[in-house]
């Protein structure tokens, strides 16, 4: 065998070995990254998403939420802050797993409803939203999002109605949203106040926009579960 033939072949089965051991580290510093990616953009969406429905948090719907109002094209907006009627009757009545419920139903239903909008959890029974309203129909989306709102759900082995209180109010291109969301609560309060007040048995879902006061019954059943009579004693 001719020796330099054979020192060339030593030579590149030695490179190759060699780069076996550089290929497997970079591929494990490889999975590794991707793995570091994947935890990281956990920890993101936890810190900015509430661990229940899902939905924005506070701090990520102000920080989305006044990019969207900088933002002419996506005019004209409302601004929307509700929450839920009797939150505390609910947890007392069916169980805070119900309670949950609730909150996880209302959160799909209103972003069923904002569609490509911003909506978000801002804490406890309170959501808030940002949503296109289309000119001239004020009216009709408030009777969307009380329909929406307001439809029947099953908990606790029965179909209940769970009514809210809604403030809904336009949102300027120039304006700041927090000024606009304390308006929106300012009006949910009000609603709330009204429903404070003695009325008939049929709790009242309301939608307030500006001035006007939009008004829609939805009736609210939370019986407790029968309860069972007692056996009669059989001691003699």
């Amino acid at each position: 065998m001719d020796p330099l033939a054979f020192l060339a072949g030593a030579a590149a089965t030695a490179g190759a070995c060699a780069g076996v051991p550089l290929y497997l580290r970079a591929r494990r510093a490889e999975r590794l990254a991707i793995r570091l990616g994947a935890e990281l953009e956990i920890v993101r969406h936890a810190a900015s998403h509430d661990p229940l429905t899902g939905l924005p948090n506070r701090r990520a719907f102000y920080l989305r939420g006044t990019e969207l109002v900088a933002d002419r094209n996506r005019h004209p907006l409302v601004a929307v802050v509700l929450d839920v009627d009797g939150f505390k009757q609910i947890n007392d009545v069916f169980g805070h797993s119900a309670g949950d419920e609730v909150l996880v139903t209302t959160a799909r239903r209103l972003s069923a409803f904002a569609d490509d909008g911003l909506v978000a959890r801002l804490g406890g029974d309170e959501f808030a939203g940002l949503l296109r309203c289309r000119k001239g129909s004020s009216q009709e989306q408030a009777d969307r999002l009380a329909e929406a709102l307001a439809a029947p759900m099953r908990l606790g082995g029965q179909v209940v109605t769970v009514s809210v209180s809604v403030g809904l109010v336009p949102v300027e291109p120039d304006a700041h949203l927090a000024d606009a969301v304390h308006r929106a609560d300012a009006a949910m309060y009000r609603v709330k106040g009204a429903h404070r007040r003695p009325h008939p048995p049929a709790q009242h879902l309301a939608i307030r926009i500006g001035e006007q006061h939009v008004l829609h019954h939805a009736t609210l059943r939370l019986a407790k579960p029968r309860e069972t009579s007692p056996r009669p004693s059989t001691a003699t």
